[in-house]
């Protein structure tokens, strides 16, 4: 897992999902073909940009809150993307300087940087493993995860803006409920997830955009987002549009620049 070797695994012809969002996020980590295949859904959607801000925002909030007033000490974090700092870890260890998280995604650009999501506080542990959404027991099978994470102890699932790319045909149900069945009471899923509520039109031009470049997408309602927190205890405000979960100060953000669903679920 060297460098070297992610690097000869990059795909630079095609745009990559990871890769468009660093763009969004004003990164450097991306390449031509994703800048010009962002700047097309920009072009759709110019509030794209608004919504990847608000989307990590959430992540922030959400990592406190499980945090301070959860007693949460251990994070899996699936589908991280680029590092973009905060990190989740240093949000985590922040608030628990010992806490643990691991680190999951599949793009081989993500491997380039692991070493950044490896900084670790000395009291806290931080670990990336290469792995798919698609095979969550491979994943849960991983020997890095172990290593990391106590599973008898309340783990938080993170799950932001990913799980629009696993389409119905992929049973995004079924995967987010069997990486949710390893885990204890107490444990905690956070989630985002776009959606065209707000403006159906737009998004399916996103949609289509998406789908041409070779990246599947599905983007759900709130009724279907919903969906993924069955059987969870939702905290306050329940399923929200992601700028008006838990606010820490005041956003002037429309819900159809947003368009991102978020929540946070606490398994009884």
């Amino acid at each position: 897992m060297t460098t070297s070797h992610a690097a000869r695994d990059i795909d630079t012809s095609r745009p990559h999902s990871a890769r468009m969002y660093d763009y969004y996020l004003g990164g450097k980590d991306h390449f031509e073909v994703d800048k010009q295949a962002a700047e097309t859904v920009a072009s759709a959607y110019p509030g794209i940009f608004v919504c990847a801000r608000e989307n990590r925002a959430f992540m922030h909030r959400a990592t406190r809150v499980l945090a301070r007033e959860h007693g949460i000490r251990q994070w899996l974090d699936i589908g991280t993307g680029i590092p973009t700092e905060p990190n989740l870890h240093q949000v985590a260890q922040s608030v628990v300087p010992e806490a643990r998280v691991v680190y999951a995604d599949n793009d081989p650009l993500v491997l380039k940087y692991a070493e950044r999501l490896m900084r670790s506080t000395t009291e806290g542990r931080t670990t990336y493993i290469e792995a798919d959404v698609n095979d969550p027991q491979a994943l849960l099978d991983a020997p890095e995860l172990s290593e990391v994470l106590d599973l008898d102890r309340p783990v938080a699932l993170s799950l932001n803006a990913l799980m629009h790319f696993v389409t119905d045909a992929q049973d995004p149900y079924g995967i987010v409920s069997r990486l949710l069945a390893v885990l204890p009471s107490g444990s905690a899923l956070a989630l985002s997830h776009c959606t065209p509520d707000f403006d159906p039109a737009t998004w399916q031009k996103v949609t289509d955009i998406y789908n041409g470049a070779g990246t599947p997408v599905q983007f759900r309602s709130r009724e279907d987002v919903a969906r993924f927190f069955d059987g969870l205890e939702l905290l306050d405000p329940g399923v929200s549009v992601g700028h008006r979960w838990r606010p820490d100060g005041e956003s002037t953000a429309t819900d159809a620049e947003v368009s991102l669903w978020t929540g946070v679920g606490i398994k009884p």
